[in-house]
């Protein structure tokens, strides 16, 4: 007798039971049933002219080989020569092989039953399971087999199994009896199995993994299941990252993304494709479904939480379509390719990719449109936002075309246009809209077309008084858009806002604000920051307001480390600075200006801010303040009270000595202070300031040489300006910055400071034997402007490179 159960299946060592299992449940089987050939069982048996019975392709395989070969016609288990190759179906057999083939099949189903039970020994549910799969391979029909007897529930039960074997073979099995069979698919998806199935996906053993993905790839070829299999929570999560896995195999990560093309048949799933990372299958449905499907994925594209790096992807892939849209469809249409248009919009390079496909024409197009196609305002509302998102991006807007009269954005029409949306829609709207002015005036090539736009419209003191908006997102749109534009209408704005309205309060109330620091408060004090520094108006609005205090006391607490604001603390702070080092411009004519200087103690407060290194800006702002307290302090000195000579110091000039008065300031000759007359020697900041002078910054290295030139000023006693300087090592700092020829400034500002040092006798004597320093200054009298080849002439004379006779310049003083 053959085995009964065909074919092998290695269970390692079959026990005991598994045999006798095979014993009880089989009819024998006679030899007759066996082709010679192939030595199985036959299912179409033939019989030969010779009376010999083999299966049917078999000897048909014999016989071809033999025609190949050349070989005589014979019977291949009596080797007689034949005369024909005519075969004579063996009706009687085959129909006798089938009858046992059922009985024996019969019993062995029965005997599987008993065993796909979850008490049965591993063994026993091995063959079991692999009979069933033998089953269902023998042909499509004979699945109907598996399901009529039962089969199908019993092989669920088994992925409960605590065998690992057990659980990957079922789903293999399961497999095997819905593979190409919609009606055991049926009965599978029914109840809870297919979850089940799915929580097999997150098993970490790579065998089990495999056979559900497998077994689900076949579930997915029906469209009922997938529905089902979409529906089920985290089935398409677990099947989206397998697809990308790296641990497992190349065919799980195949049958995984096949899957999920069969699952895209339903618009849910795609949507939840493209929630978890799958795009592609919603991009496919916006550029080529019906309309109604472009509708709705359109629709969840625009809510849609995206990376940066994906939109770029999107708006690649999808952009002109939802551009298209947006021109020519439906209003409903119209609505969802914008709010996709706003999502994808938000990003710079994603921007530039939908400015290439032709995005501004229609958003222009959208915004001042009025009739009966005009967008409603909440959609226009939309088409701003795109707008101000893409005008952000570094692009030049004054080569695209976006009107039917060649105009740009940054035409004058368009830009009034703007201005009177500006001025006649809702804060919503107002504010996108001066966001795109603010991103158009961010850009050097177009913030002058702008300026000119705005100026002919005599929209400044309309947008000034935006700054005092309720809506936070107006008011920084604006502060913003007027910061922009103060380097070029710096006056007017300052006129503006000195008026009565208030606009200047409500700026620095919300600089003043105690709170984490705000875009709006860095915006805000950049504004001011910008306006013209010596408007004297300006300057006592703000001592009378107070506004200077305030400001320095929030420098202050930014210094104690009592702010925070990330990204904004550093452009808040610089700005912080500027403003307040602009009440040092205005000494001389506002006593107010210097009693708040001494009242502040704002020369200890800059010296103490030049030290701040990374921060170029203050470093630069706290210098030139600085440059200008120290400007003063010949003026504020107190000088000495001499007393009246007596009689006889007038009759004889020998009695008329004065007295020596000590703790006079060497360089001021007086009575001096840091916080009084704001002494930067006093106030030990000499060394502080020669030692930006290698600063990497040059408008740095600038601000600190104006500052110690004022050392050397008229009014002072230059000898000891010249001596504090050397005592402080800034001799040769300043003369290598005259070497290094940074820039034409440096060059003039450093000519100056060496011509009042070489007027000591020693160190004009050091210096004549540098033969760099002198070719630097034969280069100034030489290329300089007029005033700087003046000054490089006398210091060429102090070193003895010009004779001192005579003059190249017959004026100079």
């Amino acid at each position: 007798m053959a085995d009964s159960w065909h074919g092998n299946y290695d269970t390692g060592s079959q026990s005991d039971d598994s045999h006798k299992f095979e014993r009880m449940h089989i009819e024998p089987i006679y030899d007759a049933f066996f082709c010679p050939l192939t030595k199985q069982v036959m299912r179409d048996p033939v019989t030969l002219e010779n009376g010999q019975t083999f299966e049917r392709e078999a000897i048909e395989k014999w016989f071809m080989e033999c025609k190949e070969t050349g070989r005589k016609l014979v019977c291949p288990l009596t080797l007689q020569e034949l005369q024909s190759t005519e075969l004579k179906p063996s009706i009687a057999l085959r129909n006798t092989i089938e009858e046992w083939n059922a009985r024996n099949e019969a019993a062995q189903l029965d005997m599987a039953r008993k065993s796909l039970n979850l008490s049965s020994s591993e063994s026993e549910v091995l063959f079991a399971l692999k009979f069933v799969q033998q089953i269902c391979q023998k042909s499509r029909s004979s699945k109907h087999v598996a399901r009529n007897a039962g089969l199908i529930p019993m092989i669920v039960d088994m992925l409960k199994s605590s065998s690992r074997k057990v659980r990957c073979k079922a789903l293999e099995t399961l497999k095997t009896v819905v593979e190409e069979d919609s009606d055991n698919k049926e009965i599978l998806a029914d109840g809870d199995t297919v979850r089940t199935i799915v929580k097999f996906l997150s098993h970490e053993q790579s065998k089990e993994r495999e056979e559900a993905v497998s077994l689900l790839y076949e579930l997915s070829k029906s469209e009922a299941l997938c529905e089902k299999i979409g529906s089920i929570n985290g089935a398409i999560l677990i099947l989206v990252g397998m697809t990308s896995s790296k641990s497992d195999n190349i065919l799980t990560v195949e049958n995984a993304d096949k899957t999920l093309e069969n699952l895209e048949k339903y618009e849910n799933n795609v949507r939840q494709m493209a929630e978890n990372g799958r795009l592609q299958p919603l991009l496919t449905q916006i550029r080529e479904g019906p309309p109604e499907t472009q509708l709705s994925m359109s629709n969840f594209l625009g809510e849609l939480v995206l990376d940066n790096d994906v939109k770029v992807l999107v708006a690649k892939s999808v952009g002109s379509a939802l551009i298209n849209i947006m021109r020519s469809g439906n209003m409903q249409s119209r609505e969802a390719a914008l709010k996709a248009l706003n999502q994808i919009s938000s990003c710079e390079a994603s921007a530039k990719v939908l400015i290439e496909a032709g995005i501004l024409p229609s958003l222009v197009k959208d915004l001042f449109t009025v009739g009966t196609n005009q967008l409603p305002m909440r959609l226009k509302e939309v088409a701003a936002t795109i707008l101000a998102n893409v005008v952000s991006s570094d692009y030049d807007f004054d080569s695209i075309l976006v009107g039917p009269d060649q105009q740009t954005l940054v035409s004058e029409d368009i830009v009034h246009n703007l201005l009177h949306l500006i001025s006649n829609t809702g804060p919503a709207i107002e504010s996108k809209l001066l966001q795109v002015l603010v991103g158009l005036t961010s850009s050097p090539s177009t913030v002058l077309s702008v300026v000119a736009a705005i100026k002919s419209s005599g929209a400044i003191i309309s947008l000034v008084q935006f700054t005092e908006a309720p809506q936070k997102e107006l008011r920084v749109a604006s502060i913003k858009l007027l910061q922009n534009l103060s380097p070029h209408v710096g006056q007017e704005l300052a006129d503006a806002l000195r008026g009565t309205v208030g606009q200047l309060g409500s700026l620095i109330k919300v600089i003043s604000e105690n709170i984490s620091i705000t875009e709006e408060q860095a915006a805000a004090i950049g504004l001011l920051a910008e306006l013209p520094e010596r408007d004297l108006g300006l300057a006592r609005q703000m001592l009378d307001d107070g506004a200077f205090k305030l400001i320095h006391s929030r420098v202050v607490k930014i210094r104690q480390g009592g702010s925070k604001g990330g990204r904004f603390v550093t452009p808040f702070l610089e700005g912080l600075v500027r403003v307040l080092a602009r009440v040092t411009l205005v000494l001389a004519d506002e006593q107010d200006a210097v009693a708040l200087c001494r009242e502040l103690n704002l020369a200890t407060l800059f010296i103490e801010l030049v030290q701040a290194n990374g921060l170029e800006n203050v470093q630069m702002s706290s210098a030139a303040a600085l440059e200008n307290l120290s400007q003063e302090s010949k003026n504020l000195t107190r000088l000495p009270e001499l007393p009246t000579p007596g009689f006889c110091a007038s009759v004889f000039p020998c009695f008329s000595k004065q007295p020596a008065i000590n703790g006079l300031c060497r360089l001021h000759r007086g009575t001096c202070s840091l916080r009084e007359s704001f002494c930067l020697l006093e106030g030990h900041a000499v060394e502080k300031l020669v030692a930006l002078l290698d600063h990497t910054n040059e408008k740095v290295v600038e601000a600190a040489l104006a500052a110690l030139s004022t050392l050397l000023d008229d009014g002072v006693d230059i000898g000891q300006g010249v001596m504090v300087l050397c005592e402080a090592e800034g001799v040769k700092p300043i003369l290598d910055v005259l070497l290094e020829k940074r820039t034409e400034n440096l060059r003039r500002r450093a000519v100056w400071v060496v011509e009042r040092l070489l007027r000591s006798d020693e160190i004009a004597y050091e210096v004549s034997g540098d033969p760099n320093v002198s070719t630097a200054l034969v280069d100034a009298f030489q290329h300089g402007d007029y005033r700087t080849r003046q000054i490089a002439e006398h210091a060429l004379k102090h070193v003895d490179r010009l004779p001192n006779f005579s003059g190249v310049f017959p004026n100079a003083g």
